[in-house]
């Protein structure tokens, strides 16, 4: 299914309104997910157990179907609670025009680090931290919105550049913060006026997908996308956010296993040769395949996008594997779509093999 590759990226969903608030490069696309629903003909309640910065669960609100999402990186956690939100617009725009209003006074950064510091302009980052300071005293029906914008603006206003599993400091003209704030507040209350959602049930948790606490037996279809088999850091990338608007910087195992512990307890293919962080990840990931089994009601429909893992000496087909052990687990496998194609390569040379990015869609 070719025709859906480009819709396994986040890239399709940063000109649509409230999807856009935050941007996260892990994530799918709004439409993969309508396109997903739709030709698999899935009803609610749908679960999203690596729901990111809340794709599924927003397209869930738009169509009216009940949703629940598990997310365990506490910044993808905290963007999907602030772009979910039912807020109040009279009241957004009276806080802004009175956020406008507030005397600047010259914040402590004396709690910041360095390391958090070189990032930013020093001028820039004293208005920062002076509005962090004010949004941080609002009310929770509110304080979300705000925090979500500071985020926003704070990367767009600062000197990171995100390389892979790195953060480099890049320095270049950066808007006026203080002006490029405020814009971002009106565009994301124009934003709230334009999508119309429908009413349902809405459940979100951050937790870890292995062990979910939800009912046996209680969900009808599940639409997700597990961290892939890579090299990629992602809570190193999101921690500048994390620790400033946040105060966290949690070392979750998320790059090559699926949640906290990242001691495997058992390898689910002791007749395959595969690498020790490849068999800590399907011992996860067995795991996660035993819960949503667990949740899942009978002739329940289960679709994950997954990308096959990159290793110096070959490509470990993560595809067919999850899908081995979802067999073993009793599962249908009712078909396995290839979405993406693109080369294993080792020091960006020596061509390893191709990897696929599948979608695969099974059945209880």
């Amino acid at each position: 299914m070719p025709e859906w590759g480009k819709l396994a990226t986040f890239v399709p969903n940063k000109n649509l309104p409230i999807y856009n608030w935050f941007y996260y490069k892990e994530g799918f696309s709004r439409d993969l997910v309508l396109n997903i629903i739709k030709k698999f003909e899935m009803k609610g309640p749908v679960l999203d157990p690596f729901c990111g910065s809340g794709t599924t669960l927003l397209v869930c609100k738009e169509l009216g179907i009940d949703c629940y999402g598990i997310e365990i990186l506490p910044i993808a956690a905290f963007a999907a609670r602030a772009k979910l939100k039912d807020y109040d617009v009279e009241k957004l725009k009276k806080l802004s025009n009175a956020l406008k209003h507030e005397k600047f006074k010259k914040p402590d950064t004396r709690w910041i680090p360095k390391y958090i510091k070189k990032f930013f302009n020093p001028h820039t980052f004293d208005d920062i931290i002076f509005f962090k300071n004010i949004v941080e005293k609002m009310d929770e029906d509110v304080k979300d919105f705000f925090l979500i914008a500071l985020i926003n603006s704070t990367l767009k206003a600062s000197y990171i550049y995100k390389n892979g599993s790195v953060l480099k400091v890049v320095k270049k003209p950066v808007p006026p913060f203080r002006k490029f704030f405020f814009r971002q507040i009106k565009k994301m209350i124009k934003d709230l006026e334009k999508i119309k959602f429908k009413h349902c049930r809405i459940f979100l948790e951050e937790g870890d997908a292995r062990c979910m606490k939800l009912e046996n037996n209680s969900i009808n279809a599940v639409i997700t996308s597990p961290p892939y088999l890579n090299k990629i850091e992602y809570t190193n990338i999101y921690k500048v956010e994390g620790f400033l608007f946040l105060g966290s910087e949690k070392k979750h195992g998320i790059r090559s296993y699926i949640g906290l512990d990242t001691k495997p307890k058992e390898n689910p293919f002791p007749d395959v040769d595969l690498p020790p962080i490849a068999v800590a990840y399907f011992s996860d990931m067995k795991k996660v395949l035993s819960e949503i089994s667990r949740v899942c009601k009978k002739n329940a429909k289960i679709a994950i996008v997954v990308g096959n893992g990159c290793f110096p000496d070959r490509v470990v087909e993560s595809d067919f594997l999850i899908s081995r052990i979802a067999e073993d687990m009793g599962f249908k496998i009712k078909k396995i779509y290839c979405l993406n194609k693109r080369w294993c390569t080792t020091e960006r040379v020596r061509k390893i093999g191709i990897m696929r990015e599948s979608l695969l869609i099974f059945e209880k």
